[in-house]
């Protein structure tokens, strides 16, 4: 492991907690997003920091930003772009739209339709987008923060299970306690530090971060704990639909992330544990409490000696 970028990314952690005060949780699951290469979907009310999280993790990586709201008009060309005819040159040159940014924001993704829902669905599986059968690169590496307002609130549309299975991971943020809120009141944490973040790392940084991740090592035995719990959601007793080989393959990579930011050499039945529900929940169906289910799955399960 190396030490000095390990040692960046714990100063990524204590800076963005500065923006996120006592909500280590969050921070961790954005970071193990990053170092996996995978997207994050933020469910939770107006007003808790779903916004401030990805503008402070920008500024920690002094990278570009674009910024998606999504809106009930909102059109697939408003977010990937359009080709647009030059009477000059005769011919049609392509214009970017917002989401050709290393970090894109989509904010409330929930309140636009479908259709314009499905123009993130290229982009976040494959890194690319398609206009007029021309195929456009996105900037690499690629990381999408969606946040989402709960569906009972009104003029929303539920997400497809399409959509939902291209997020890596889904978490809530909730509120602030009473000491973290007395801070943002006070403007010595919240939305009010951004202007001072300074970057901590670097994409190249990053990727060499996720060259270590993927080799932090799993064993037989924990692999196989990994195994027999994926099975347990798919034999009909507890979920109506199980997990996929992509989202178990998805924890595994949380896993090891969640390994490397603990300076583990390697991944235990803990760090499968600790990522099992973010990592899943959003993408099995159940007819009562998903989570409920899907933490007792793991508690039939016993941890491996």
């Amino acid at each position: 492991m190396n030490t000095q970028i390990h040692h960046r990314f714990w100063q990524l952690e204590q800076q963005l907690l500065r923006a996120l005060t006592g909500k280590r949780d969050v921070v961790r699951a954005l970071l193990n997003c990053l170092l996996a290469g995978g997207h994050l979907l933020i469910e939770d009310v107006p007003g808790v920091g779903k916004t401030t999280l990805a503008q402070a993790l920008a500024a920690s990586l002094h990278s570009d930003f674009g910024r998606i709201q999504f809106t009930a008009d909102l059109l697939p060309a408003d977010i990937v772009g359009v080709e647009i005819y030059d009477p000059a040159k005769q011919s049609f040159s392509f214009h970017p739209g917002p989401i050709f940014h290393h970090i894109v924001l989509a904010d409330e993704i929930n309140r636009a339709t479908p259709k314009a829902q499905s123009a993130l669905l290229e982009a976040m599986a494959e890194g690319q987008i398609s206009i007029e059968r021309e195929t456009h690169a996105l900037p690499q590496p690629f990381l999408v923060l969606a946040t989402q307002n709960p569906q009972e609130h009104l003029g929303t549309f539920p997400l497809p299970e399409s959509q939902l299975d291209r997020f890596f991971m889904r978490i809530a943020i909730g509120y602030p306690d009473r000491d973290a809120e007395r801070r943002i009141l006070l403007g010595e944490a919240g939305r009010a530090q951004l202007s001072s973040f300074e970057a901590i790392t670097s994409w190249d940084e990053v990727e060499q971060a996720r060259s270590e991740v993927m080799a932090v090592a799993v064993s037989d035995a924990v692999m196989d704990y990994l195994l027999d719990l994926l099975a347990l959601t798919r034999n009909g007793e507890w979920l109506d639909q199980g997990a996929s080989p992509r989202a178990g393959r998805d924890v595994l990579r949380a896993a090891q992330a969640n390994a490397w930011l603990n300076a583990q050499a390697y991944v235990t039945a803990a760090d499968i544990q600790q990522v099992w529900l973010p990592t899943l929940a959003h993408r099995v169906i159940s007819q009562g409490d998903t989570a409920v289910a899907l933490q007792r799955i793991v508690e039939q399960r016993p941890v491996p000696a």
